[in-house]
């Protein structure tokens, strides 16, 4: 059996940086490199889901495996459905950041409510969500809460009125639900302060991946640290 190596791919610079410190922390004998590719995001928040952002998500995917990669982790909820794809083309497996979330949150009850601050990623959570549902046989209701506002304030260099924004979207939504989903990793890190503060749990989805990635990969012979 080959030694574990994973690949990443990551749409956003800052989450490179972050996953190679978690990573790095779970698993220090990892063998690991990362890939980062801005213009999908960009594109697919510009233009919509199209072929060419699914041949180019497959593609990524076949350059880690020809790199050697024994498996793949997208850090980027948009692109789950051209990972859907990916995952037929090659023989490696491959894991959406999302996933360990998703698969905690339909167990937490029958109502979820979704925080995303883009449009490209509000169709793809709920979808993976009720894909999760129907895989544990749950039945599911899932309302979205779009704060596209918040993202314009974050690529302004407001991060504070960015926090406040999705702050009180997650206050307004969790009356209505079992549990909140914060379906980015972008404003995951408000989950803590929002899970002691909201009458429902609250989910993000880096943390949740990272406790999950062995489990999920065969990462057999990589010494990972509990927690």
């Amino acid at each position: 059996m080959p030694r574990p190596r994973l690949a990443v791919l990551h749409t956003v610079a800052l989450l490179a940086e972050r996953f190679k410190t978690r990573i790095a922390d779970r698993f220090p004998d990892l063998d690991s490199f990362h890939m980062l590719d801005e213009s999908l995001l960009q594109d697919l928040m510009r233009d919509g889901p199209s072929a060419g952002i699914v041949a180019r998500v497959v593609g990524h995917a076949q350059l880690a495996e020809r790199a050697g990669a024994t498996g793949l982790l997208f850090t980027c909820s948009s692109t789950s459905p051209a990972v859907d794809v990916a995952r037929r083309v090659v023989s490696i497996p491959i894991v959406k950041i999302d996933d360990a979330m998703a698969a905690k949150a339909v167990t937490l009850g029958n109502r979820i409510g979704v925080i995303c601050t883009t449009t490209s990623t509000q169709g793809p959570s709920r979808d993976l969500l009720l894909d999760h549902a129907k895989g544990a046989r749950r039945k599911i209701e899932v309302e979205t809460r779009l704060c596209d506002s918040a993202y314009h304030a974050l690529i302004g260099g407001d991060r504070d009125t960015h926090d406040r924004i999705v702050t009180q979207a997650a206050r307004d939504l969790a009356p209505h639900v079992d549990t909140v989903v914060l379906a980015q990793a972008s404003i995951a890190h408000l989950r803590e302060t929002l899970d002691g503060e909201l009458a429902v749990p609250v989910l993000a989805s880096p943390d949740l991946c990272i406790q999950t990635l062995d489990s999920q990969l065969d990462l057999t012979g990589a010494n990972h640290n509990p927690g």
